[in-house]
C-alpha cells in the first residue's frame, strides 16, 4: 500500500527548509509519495520578512541555528531585504507537480534560498531552477509571467486555510494524522506505520449475508 503524504510549507520557512531532512530519512525506502502543498506565510497584504528585524535575528540565533547544527544541515540567513513573497515560486511548483518534478522543484528551490541565498521570488532564478531539475524553461517562464497557475495555487490555499485547518508550517498529513513543526524521523516512521495499521483494519458496518441483515 502505498502512504501519501501531504507536506504543507512555505519556501520561505526555515523550518520546512530543516524538516525534510527527517522527512527524507524516515521515507526512505518505503511505499510513500509525498506531496508538497502550499502556504504563504506573508501573502501580499501582509508585511515581508526582513532578516535585519529583531524577530528574525532572535530566532535565527535561539532556534534555527542551534537545530540545524544539531541535525546537521547547512544553511544560511539570505541577506536580502525584504524576503522575497513566495506566490509566483508555489505557483511554480503546480507546473512541477503536474509534471511530476514537484519533489524535485521543491527541493531545489529550497536549496536555493536557504543555502545559495538566490532570490527566489525572481522569475529568472525560478527558471534557471526549473530547468536544473529538468522542466521545460520557455514553457515554465510562461506560465509564471502569464499567471497560468494563479487560480490552482489560490484553491490550494484555500484549502490549507480552510479544509485542512494548517495554521503553522511545516505541517506533514498522513491520513487523517497532522504532524506539525519539525518532526524527527522516527515520529513520521511511527505515524506512516499507523498508517498502514488503519489501512489493514477492516471497517464492518451494518450488512446483509446469506444468514441475513445485521
Amino acid at each position: 500500500m502505498t502512504v501519501k503524504m501531504k507536506v504543507y510549507s512555505d519556501f520561505v520557512c526555515p523550518f520546512c527548509f530543516l524538516a525534510k531532512k527527517p522527512l527524507l530519512e524516515a521515507t526512505s525506502g518505503k511505499d510513500v509519495e509525498i506531496e508538497w502543498m502550499p502556504y504563504e506565510l506573508r501573502p501580499g497584504n501582509s508585511e515581508p520578512l526582513r532578516p535585519e528585524s529583531n524577530y528574525i535575528q532572535t530566532g535565527w540565533q535561539h532556534s534555527v541555528k542551534p537545530l540545524s547544527e544539531r541535525i546537521g544541515v547547512e544553511m544560511v540567513l539570505p541577506e536580502m531585504s525584504p524576503h522575497p513573497r513566495t506566490h509566483l515560486t508555489h505557483e511554480g511548483l503546480q507546473f512541477a507537480k503536474e509534471r511530476g518534478k514537484g519533489n524535485e522543484y521543491a527541493d531545489a528551490v529550497f536549496r536555493a534560498f536557504w543555502q545559495l541565498e538566490q532570490d527566489i521570488g525572481d522569475v529568472e532564478i525560478l527558471t534557471s531552477i526549473a530547468e536544473n531539475v529538468g522542466l521545460n524553461a520557455n514553457e515554465f517562464k510562461e506560465s509564471l509571467v502569464s499567471r497560468k497557475y494563479e487560480q490552482v495555487h489560490q484553491k490550494q490555499l484555500q484549502h490549507a486555510y480552510t479544509e485542512a485547518n494548517i495554521r503553522a508550517v511545516p505541517t506533514i498529513q498522513i491520513g487523517n494524522q497532522q504532524l506539525s513543526g519539525v518532526q524527527s524521523s522516527d515520529s513520521i516512521e511511527r505515524a506512516i506505520n499507523k498508517q498502514l495499521e488503519t489501512a489493514k483494519t477492516p471497517s464492518t458496518g451494518m450488512n446483509c449475508s446469506i444468514d441475513g441483515c445485521e
